[in-house]
């Protein structure tokens, strides 16, 4: 890597951190500076990030060792194909997310605490970058609980007492699952005496018929499937997604979410290794069947709401369902489905929720049946949802419909017909929640509906819906590009020379 950019792993974290500090400190002379600097510091950690992806892409694994100390002394930051890959995706939404923001504080955040929330906003941002590109599993844990205390803040920062025991509730279950993973991370280092993750994957398999590996693995498991709402541990996502600020929705759905998926895909590959999970401790099958029931369950309880924003909340569960399908079927062609999807998912999740956030913000509706003939009066966002849904349901070409049919073809390789039709199923199920909304939009009365304005929303909530929506299209058009990023990093994580 060029020597200009050497300290760019760990500028990734310090940069937010001091960006925190300086909104806390201008925020005190003038509220107004706290949103450019947001805005600054996530637009320089995405150029960082691509700078790191084209770094990892055409020299190979990057590591830093923060203070020159290597491990196991030392902690290291690690990117290599597939971090460096999330790395990129999470930051684009967290900055498309900041854009929005500009406007959407306004409906939900009081002026008084503008400064406070985009304080942790920011640290949200800087604890989901820790765990992305950090090669310590102790360290992992510690840039997750930075996130989640962040997360849990921001899901309560909302005007109404809904968003507060929403918080409180996702407080309780996110901080039973940091239980269970700081005890799986324990009882790792007892079996091993060390937590980076490079030496992990070399000492644990002359340790794998031990019980205490066996304990761990299922105490990490459990924990990052409470994290990610892998049904039937979802128990706080509905709440959360629903009763929070819309920002905030945003952002937990598209980058938090898919950086707890990241953190559970890395410790099953690349710290306990395929070997692991499919002869010492198979643990497979049992995934793949939890994934297909998760895909339907999800699916028809978003079929069965009426508030906007929960039926995207339980269509996530029904989302995160397809990527720990890949994990069920570990070949190299579910995981390349299950990586596309990470990115599909963010790209149509935030664009749908930033759709759902610009009608209540203009509308005040959150309810679907009195959505009927909004089309007429904020065409933009109506297009933009039925483009994003087109891609949730997949229809070809969108990157939703590239991403399950790899996930389909990977079933098939392995075997698994039952599988690949519930995936099938599951996109069927997703027709009928997004088509019923989508009907509405366009083909509803509006006769006696006298809550639509007739205007869009700002320019700035507009312009990250259009370029989520638009890539939710030009992504399924370029799947072998995303490919050649992708292809290496499934490479790596099942160990394939």
């Amino acid at each position: 890597m060029n020597a200009a950019f050497v300290h760019l792993p760990v500028l990734l974290i310090v940069v937010p951190i001091l960006g925190a500090l300086l909104i806390f400190l201008a925020g005190k002379v003038n509220r107004g500076f706290a949103y450019p600097i947001t805005l600054a510091t996530i637009s320089f950690q995405v150029a960082a990030s691509l700078i790191l992806l084209s770094a990892v892409m055409t020299g190979g694994t990057i590591h830093y060792y923060l203070g020159g100390w290597p491990p196991p002394m030392g902690i290291e930051l690690v990117l290599d194909a597939f971090n460096s890959y999330v790395l990129v995706v999470i930051l684009a939404l967290a900055l498309l997310t900041a854009v929005w923001a500009r406007e959407g504080t306004a409906l939900d955040i009081p002026p008084e605490k503008t400064v406070s929330f985009f304080v942790v906003f920011q640290l949200l941002v800087t604890g989901l970058s820790g765990m992305t590109i950090t090669g310590d599993l102790f360290n992992l844990y510690v840039f997750l609980e930075i996130s989640s205390i962040a997360a849990y803040t921001l899901v309560a920062s909302g005007r109404g007492a809904r968003s507060l025991i929403a918080g409180f509730n996702y407080l309780i279950l996110g901080s039973i699952a940091a239980g269970f993973i700081v005890l799986g991370i324990g009882y790792l280092y007892v079996a091993t005496g060390t937590l980076n993750m490079g030496e992990l994957a070399v000492m644990l398999p002359a340790s794998y018929g031990l019980a205490t590996v066996h304990a761990a693995f299922l105490f990490l498991m459990i924990g990052f499937s409470i994290k990610v709402a892998f049904f039937p541990l979802h128990l706080w996502l509905p709440d959360a997604y629903t009763e929070s600020p819309s920002v905030v929705t945003i952002l937990i759905a598209t980058a938090t979410s898919k950086v707890t998926a990241y953190a559970m895909i890395r410790v099953i590959f690349s710290v306990f290794t395929p070997q692991y999970i499919t002869e010492s401790f198979p643990v497979t099958e049992i995934i793949l069947i939890i994934a297909a029931i998760a895909i339907i369950a999800g699916a028809v309880l978003a079929i069965a709401q009426d508030n906007l924003k929960r039926m995207l909340a339980y269509s996530s569960i029904s989302q995160m369902g397809y990527i720990m399908f890949a994990i069920g079927i570990a070949n190299q062609v579910a995981l390349e489905g299950g990586l596309l999807h990470i990115m599909a998912h963010a790209v149509m999740k935030g664009c749908l929720f930033m759709v759902a956030g610009m009608i209540i913000y203009r509308t005040g509706i959150t309810t679907i049946n009195r959505l009927s003939g909004l089309s007429r009066t904020m065409p933009i966002a109506c297009a933009a949802f039925a483009l994003a849904g087109a891609s949730m349901i997949g229809i070809p070409p969108t990157i939703g419909f590239m991403s399950k049919y790899y996930l389909v073809l990977g079933a098939v390789e392995a075997g698994e017909y039952l599988a690949a039709a519930v995936l099938l199923v599951g996109s069927l199920l997703a027709a009928v929640y997004i088509w019923r909304v989508i009907e509405l939009m366009y083909f509803g009365d509006t006769h006696g509906n006298d809550l639509h304005t007739g205007r869009e929303a700002p320019l700035s909530m507009i312009v990250p819906v259009l370029i989520l929506a638009a890539s939710c299209l030009i992504l399924g058009l370029s799947v072998d590009v995303l490919l050649e990023v992708i292809g290496p990093a499934v490479t790596l994580l099942l160990g394939v020379n």
